[in-house]
């Protein structure tokens, strides 16, 4: 059975071309072509041995995963649908600006994490994607986007772990994933411009910091335990406090010196006054002190099953300047993709619920959120 070489970083083909026999330089050789030329024709690897390319067509191959649809908005977002196999479809967006090119990649097909505000959740949890298919998102993309512009040089030059799925309970796929896009043999992209977001998992923030540390975004949502209990579930296990203790932790050794603060602004349920006081409170006055951060306030984008809605601008505006008198820098995200459904909270592709997290929602009461004591 052929091995998917987009399953390997460089140090995990460097093992692998060492148990066929050959030196450790036809690994980077090989990577190089893969990655940094988008090749997966072995006989097209002009400059490696002959008796290398025999090997590699008979014990490997570069198989990304298909594309299913691709489709364009308005403002230049793209998103394309990948067919991950067994009836389950990821979503993967590419958002060009002036300055940079934004890769959004996901990391399971579906999220188990259940938060009420986003599409994904909605759809249930299927499984984890594999390094290869994590990878062959930007490698597909990467490579695509070049020959569309003509051009040789690097097209998408930040990636974000924002995708589909929650990619800290997917962490044994990620951190390789994470080693390519960073090799100056692969991808070479900078630490700081190579973004995980999480939920909040804990521990697997803490191994983040020692194995691969690059950029970290915390949805957060909420400055309470009680209203985030019911907006990130996840935080029933890992409480703010503890959140907070460990994101101040991986600042010691992140390429950033703050760490992003993902908040969606959710009409009359985290919005108020009280609640910028709340969060103000809880970045500048812990006991163990102040955390240096970033808020960035993302419009909700509705999609039917929530049942909620998008706070209105000025309200926006007006905890933004809440944030922003205190001292903390804060930025509303400008909502992009929308008409092609690729926004934050939006991608939802085609997914096997192997949870039943779907069927139990369509089944139950919804039990609307409403504002919270704070």
């Amino acid at each position: 059975m052929s091995v998917n070489l987009l399953e390997f970083d460089l140090d995990r083909l460097t093992e692998w071309c060492e148990s066929v026999r050959e030196k450790k330089f036809r690994a980077t050789q090989l990577f190089r072509w893969i990655h940094q030329k988008g090749e997966s024709q072995f006989d097209d690897m002009t400059d490696l041995a002959k008796s290398l390319r025999e090997k590699l067509h008979a014990t490997a191959c570069i198989t990304p995963m298909p594309i299913l649809s691709r489709h364009n908005s308005a403002d230049g977002t793209i998103k394309w649908l990948f067919d991950a196999g067994d009836g389950n479809a990821i979503e993967t967006v590419f958002i060009p600006e002036e300055d940079r090119g934004t890769l959004c990649v996901s990391s399971q097909a579906g999220c188990a994490v259940g938060c009420p505000f986003c599409s994904t959740g909605y759809q249930g949890f299927s499984r984890n994607l594999s390094t290869a298919e994590i990878l062959s998102q930007l490698w597909t993309t990467e490579h695509l986007l070049r020959k569309e512009k003509n051009q040789t040089e690097r097209v998408i030059t930040n990636v974000v772990m924002m995708g589909m799925g929650e990619p800290l309970q997917n962490y044994d796929a990620l951190i390789p994933a994470l080693k390519t896009m960073l090799s100056e043999h692969g991808y070479g992209l900078s630490r700081r411009r190579v973004t995980v977001s999480t939920s909040g998992v804990v521990p697997m923030i803490e191994r983040l910091a020692n194995d691969c540390p690059v950029a970290l975004a915390v949805s957060l949502h909420a400055p309470t335990n009680e209203l985030r209990n019911r907006l990130v579930p996840l935080n029933i296990k890992y409480p703010l406090e503890e959140l907070l203790s460990t994101c101040k932790d991986y600042l010691l050794k992140a390429p950033r010196d703050f760490i992003t603060f993902e908040y969606c602004m959710l009409d009359g349920v985290n919005d108020s006054p009280e609640h910028a006081q709340a969060l103000i409170q809880w970045v500048q006055h812990d006991p163990s002190g102040s955390i240096h951060c970033k808020f960035n306030l993302i419009p909700f984008n509705p999609f039917p099953q929530s049942g909620l809605l998008r706070s209105p601008h000025p309200r926006v505006r007006a905890f933004a300047d809440l944030l922003s008198a205190a001292g903390i820098v804060t930025t509303i995200r400008k909502t992009r993709g929308d008409d092609i459904d690729a926004a934050c909270g939006q991608l939802a592709g085609d997914i096997q619920d192997r949870t039943q997290m779907k069927k139990r929602r369509q089944n139950s009461e919804v039990i609307p959120l409403v504002q919270a004591s704070v």
